[in-house]
């Protein structure tokens, strides 16, 4: 073969190569361009989940807050109620003492029988 054919050849063959390169490039493309409408739908799609997880959990927790509340108030009612138990006993205490005292006296003054 004469240098010129040769040369001609080989750039044909190298033409030819480019062409199907790009063929394989425009596919490989496309291929990236549905992946990346694959992966934004699953992104979507995890957004929704996340943002009803949110709701969720933020209904939840007002929930809890709610029931804390309430619980809290019951023990402020009970904790009420003890101290005005406390005060009342507190305040019969002596008279309470007096009385013991008055039937220990009494015991003294009575004949045994």
């Amino acid at each position: 073969m004469e240098p010129e054919n040769l040369t001609l050849a080989v750039l044909k063959e190298i033409r030819d190569e480019g062409k199907k390169t790009n063929v394989r490039l425009d596919e490989t493309n496309a291929r990236l361009d549905q992946l990346r409408g694959e992966t934004g739908a699953r992104i979507n799609e995890t957004n929704v989940r996340l943002d009803q997880l949110r709701d969720e959990l933020a209904r939840r927790i007002v929930e809890s807050e709610m029931r804390t509340a309430t619980a809290i108030t019951a023990l402020a009612g009970n904790v009420g109620e003890l101290v005005t138990f406390l005060k009342a006993d507190r305040d019969l205490r002596p008279r309470v003492e007096q009385c013991e005292k008055d039937i220990a006296s009494l015991k003294t003054r009575l004949p045994d029988a």
